[in-house]
């Protein structure tokens, strides 16, 4: 396996991570009414600043979340899924990075829903 180096790389990780999450009892519900296809270039963008350094991306990601009811089993299952798709398709430098970052966003969102 290789590392996350390019978009194309984001992408289907994105893609991927995403088809997981929509499948899951516990996530899914929170994605009800989503138009993925609108979403997925923001997530895509965020996660290529995070892990490709690519300029550009200003969106407050804790704020989109801080409406939604998430627990921390939510935040749980969120990491895991996450973690189960970076297994299937990459290793490396950045690989690893992701799942810092993930982890880091997570304790971000939560501490900061806690905290309203």
């Amino acid at each position: 396996m290789r590392d996350i180096e390019k978009t194309e790389d984001i992408t289907l990780l994105v893609d991927t991570f995403y088809t997981d999450v929509l499948r899951d009892n516990l996530l899914a519900p929170f994605f009800k009414g989503l138009n993925f296809e609108k979403h997925k270039p923001k997530m895509v963008h965020f996660w290529s600043f995070v892990l490709l350094d690519e300029q550009g991306y200003t969106t407050d990601v804790t704020q989109k979340h801080i409406n939604m009811r998430l627990e921390k089993e939510h935040f749980d299952r969120w990491i895991e899924l996450f973690n189960l798709t970076l297994d299937r398709l990459f290793e490396g430098e950045r690989t690893e990075k992701a799942r810092q970052r993930a982890v880091l966003l997570g304790w971000t969102i939560q501490s900061k829903l806690a905290s309203k």
